[in-house]
């Protein structure tokens, strides 16, 4: 398939991004003790390994892939309360020797890890000229996009993650200061 410059190192660079996923997931998946975590992780795994592979195909491929054989996963929603966290925060502080991760550091390299793999598909899709790769790669934004959200929630169930409502005369301010448009 023919790719425009920018594509092709997008597309390469996409790639790399799921490769590292791939062989993180695998260690993550081995070494997460607690049975939620390493269900989310072996649930989603699969879905990775299907987008390394289609971006493979469309680097290798002298047509156009069926884009059809990768669909996002669905919305997961934890939270009942989307402002307040369910436990009290869990103090952290990173560990400079590590032999095997434990589930806090698992769960915080994969979140950092989706939410700059939602990033790079956004940016690389809102350039592409193809559109069945742009729409692939809208496909595959939400998919980290999803699992991104997911593990966020996991952590803040965990108190792993802060989770607090902005103070209500922050929020006024804020509502004081745009005006609606009259529409026309």
């Amino acid at each position: 398939m023919q790719l425009a410059s920018h594509e092709l190192h997008d597309l390469t660079e996409l790639t790399m991004g799921c490769y590292n996923t791939i062989g993180c997931m695998a260690g993550f998946i081995q070494q997460a003790q607690d049975p939620e975590l390493k269900d989310m992780l072996t649930r989603q795994f699969p879905l990775h390994v299907a987008d390394y592979n289609l971006k493979v195909e469309f680097l290798q491929s002298q047509t156009t892939p069926d884009i059809n054989k990768f669909q996002p996963d669905q919305p997961v929603r934890k939270l009942s309360d989307f402002t307040t966290g369910t436990v009290p925060f869990q103090p952290g502080q990173p560990r400079t020797e590590i032999q095997t991760h434990n589930d806090r550091e698992i769960a915080t390299a994969y979140l950092l890890n989706q939410k700059g793999s939602a990033k790079n598909y956004g940016a690389a899709a809102v350039e592409c000229a193809n559109p069945d790769l742009r729409h692939f790669l809208e496909k595959a934004f939400l998919n980290s996009n999803r699992h991104a959200y997911e593990t966020w929630q996991y952590m803040v169930q965990k108190g792993y993650y802060p989770l607090m409502p902005a103070p209500q005369e922050s929020v006024q301010d804020m509502a004081g200061f745009f005006t609606p448009v009259p529409m026309q």
